[in-house]
Parts: C-alpha cells; structure tokens; sequence
C-alpha cells in the first residue's frame, strides 16, 4: 500500500512519490532548533515527528538523507549575546550541547547533515548575489538587502502557496527588518541585514558591507547545499508556514535553479501546536515544560515520547502530567507482555508454521495500513494493543508455543523500532531491603503465612516495587 501525506503545497492527501526515479532514496529538511535557550517539549514535538516520519519511511524501505539545520545567529540569539557579554560560539554552544542531549533522551536518531548557519555564510551570499542578478532582490541605503515580493511576483512566482493570502487585503510591499512579522504584512524581508551597533561582534564581511544573513535565507541555503535545489520533503511545526517557510519558497525558487518543471520541496509536513495542561505554555502560568523539567520529575525519555506519538501529527496536542503517568503505565503493559514472550521464545527452534507466518504478516498489514494513512498513530496503536491483549490471553492459558512467541517477537521488534521505543529499559536491580523483603514474603508464603506475606507485599508497594509471582518464581519491579 502506497503512504498517503498531508501536503501543506497542496492542502490535500497525496501519495508520497519520491522525485528519485527508482522511489528509493528521500531528501528530508527538518528545520531544526534556534539555539538561544533550552528547548521546551513543544519543540520536541516537532523533532519526534520528524524522527517518526524518517524511521517510518525507514520502515518502508527507503534510504532517508535526513537534514536538520542548527540557527545560531537570528534576533534573539545576538539579543541574549548582548545581555550576557558571552561570545556567540561559546552563549550557542552551550545550548546545542543541551539540545542534542534531550534529542538523545528520546530516542531520535541522530540527523545526517546538522549544518549551523554560521558555518554557511559563503552559500548564502552566493545566494542572495544571484537573487539580486535575477532583480528580485535589491540593496538598501545601509547596506541591507531585501526580497522584493513585488518583483518575484512580477516574475510568475506565486507567493502565498502555503498560506491563502489576499494580496488585495493585506499591506503589500513594506519592508521588515526582523525575522519575524505579522500574517497581516505582506513584506519585503531581509536576506542580509546590515551591521548595527548593538550587533557587537556578530557580523561577517559581504559585498554589501558587514552585516549577518536574515532567518529565512539560512534555511534555503543549507538545505539546497545538502539536498539539492529540488528535494522530497520540507517539515516544521506548523508556526513556521508563515513567514518562514513561504519566505523559503520564494527566495528558493526566486533563485531559478531547479530543474525544469520541479518544485523546491514537493511536499511539505506540518505538526500541530501543543498546549501543556490545557493551555498555552507558559512560565507565569506554572506550565511550561523544558525537557530536563520532566526528567527531574522522574520521568524517562522513552515516556515521553510514546506520549507525543499517541496523537496525530497534524491535532494540536494536549501534554499533561497526567497523561506522562497514563504512558508509563501503557509502555509497562508493552514491556510485560514482550517480557512474557522472550521468556517462552527461549525454547523456540527456529521453525514457524506457515500460519504463524500468515497471521504476522496480517498484523504488520494492518499496522501498516494505519500508518500509510498519514501516519495514522492511533490506528497503529490500536493494531499493537489489541495483539497485547491477544497474545495475553493465550499466554494466560499456556497456549503460545515458543516458534510462535519467538515470530510474534520479531514483529514486535520491527513496530517499536519504527516508534523508536526499543529496547525496553533494562530490569532496574532492588535495592538489599527490598531484596530482603521479597525473600522474607517468599519465606512467609512457604510457610503458609499468608497474611504476614500480603502485609510484606503492602510494605513493598508502599516503598515503590511490586512483587510479581510467576512460574520461574518471584520478579521484582518498580510499581
């Protein structure tokens, strides 16, 4: 079955087709974090969903070239430069340092290409040059330089593909300094921003004179460096449609080098907004949460991210404590069963039946099917719960043989890696009173102390473990 996406270009499902013409190999830019701060989880958000859509189409066969760039130098990183008196490697690299930490805690592979726009600054005056050569960029009294829509329009280009814009209804042709503006201003934007005092330090030579590249100009030039003028697809949170994004189109295109009849990206991905608790996050509001807040609150990574990955991509999301201990005990109920089946697969011999084969391939079919249908995750989910519910039943009775426990492992292992949830935490070790309780309780129960055992097993809850008894005897493990 072929996978269907939501393509922002189009604001319409379409099958994803490579441009490669043997539909391998994908280019994918991920525009990435503005190292000023920590990230806060609805930035992660975004960058799960990009891992998800890379290990799906992993999954599915493909040879990802994934890209995501590292924005070290906008408005508000030269702003908190400012503020402390750090240089600007040393104020961003302490952040990109934290981001790649959190991005390792939950489990998202490591991007291929991790350009930083400061590392891109020759590309990207090349580019501006030949914007200004082709007359839709143009050079201001101090030495800025800006896109002219007007002129890009003038030209046959469309600005507005990603976002419906009235052009009769909207202030057209004002000119915008900042990184960031409006809906409601139509503007002309900065590619190369000349130098201000309060830039201090922050600057590079240009045939303008010194000055640093606007935002919008860095996406473009990095990732036509990396993926080529033209390549498959471009995601983001869906705050970046516009300006960024379109602004990316424009001058990408304005640029006149792709090929003949391609796009810049063929198809676009957007993820949704996410609200903490029911609201906007913020700090005044007791709401906002980096990552490493909820580490510290005793939450893993992994938790986390099963979390993100339970709601589509494209419905704004609602992140709540309440629903991290809902995953911890979604995540436990995955991680018993898978448990359960390795213990009885340790007899297995390698042989599996063609019906165990057939029912197999029907669960991955399904699993699939659900996540061809624009990464449809809790259909997914779905598939994957009610064979834990399945394969719990027969275990219950003593009816899986080990072939078949072994099999059912295999297809497991493909759908948790394609969530990026494997492997499974490793068995946390008791502490030696724990250890000593649970011999005590084993103790009591063989001595047909039953009530002194449930009083045990009650102390042993209240200290945070749960004894579990099983035909290989007593498990240990955090309740």
């Amino acid at each position: 079955m072929a996978l269907h996406l939501f393509n922002t270009l189009t604001r319409s499902l379409q099958t994803f087709t490579p441009l490669d013409p043997a539909g391998k190999s994908v280019g994918m830019y991920c525009c990435g974090p503005t190292v000023y701060d920590f990230g806060h989880i609805g930035n992660f958000r975004t960058f799960v969903f990009a891992d998800l859509v890379r290990r799906y189409l992993e999954f599915k066969g493909h040879s990802v070239r994934h890209v995501m760039n590292i924005t070290d130098v906008e408005d508000k990183i030269i702003r908190r430069v400012r503020e402390t008196g750090k240089s600007l490697r040393d104020y961003t690299g302490e952040y990109e340092t934290a981001f790649w930490a959190d991005h390792a805690a939950l489990n998202c592979l490591r991007p291929h290409g991790t350009p930083h726009a400061t590392e891109y600054i020759s590309e990207i005056i090349a580019l501006i040059e030949t914007l200004m050569t082709r007359g839709v960029a143009y050079r201001t009294d101090d030495g800025s330089v800006y896109f002219s829509i007007e002129k890009y329009r003038g030209r046959g280009g469309h600005y507005g593909r990603l976002l419906n814009l009235n052009f009769d209804a909207l202030r057209v042709g004002e000119r915008v300094k900042s990184d960031e503006y409006a809906k409601e201003s139509v503007a002309d934007f900065a590619l190369w921003k000349a130098r201000a005092p309060e830039d201090g330090a922050v600057c590079w030579p240009s045939p303008w004179g010194e000055g640093r590249p606007g935002w919008h100009i860095e996406c473009s030039a990095m990732s036509m460096k990396l993926l080529g003028a033209s390549f498959d697809l471009h995601l983001g949170g869906e705050d970046l449609i516009f300006p960024h994004h379109e602004d990316e189109i424009a001058q990408s295109e304005g640029a006149g080098v792709q090929p003949p009849g391609q796009p810049f990206v063929k198809h676009w991905l957007h993820g949704a907004h996410l609200l903490a608790e029911g609201k906007k996050m913020s700090k005044s509001l007791g709401n906002f949460y980096t990552l490493r807040d909820l580490l510290a609150k005793g939450f893993t990574g992994r938790e986390i991210r099963y979390l993100l990955l339970t709601a589509h991509y494209r419905e704004p999301f609602n992140f709540t404590l309440d629903g991290l201990q809902a995953a911890r005990t979604a995540l436990g109920r995955l991680d018993e069963c898978k448990r359960r089946l390795t213990e009885i697969a340790a007899g297995a011999t390698g042989k599996v039946s063609a019906a165990t084969i057939s029912e197999g391939q029907r669960i991955l079919g399904e699993f699939t099917a659900a996540m061809d249908d624009d990464l449809n995750v809790s259909k997914a989910w779905a598939v994957i719960f009610e064979e834990v519910r399945v394969m719990n039943a027969f275990m219950a009775v003593g009816k899986i043989e080990p072939n078949v426990a072994a099999h059912r492992l295999t297809i497991c292992d493909q759908v948790f890696g394609c969530f990026g949830l494997t492997p499974p935490p490793p068995a946390v070790e008791a502490p030696a009173e724990i250890a000593a309780l649970a011999a005590a309780r084993l103790a009591a129960r063989q001595a047909r102390d039953f009530k002194r055992a449930d009083a045990i097993r009650d102390e042993m809850k209240a200290r945070g473990w749960v004894i579990e008894d099983t035909p290989k005897g007593p498990r240990l493990k955090r309740a």
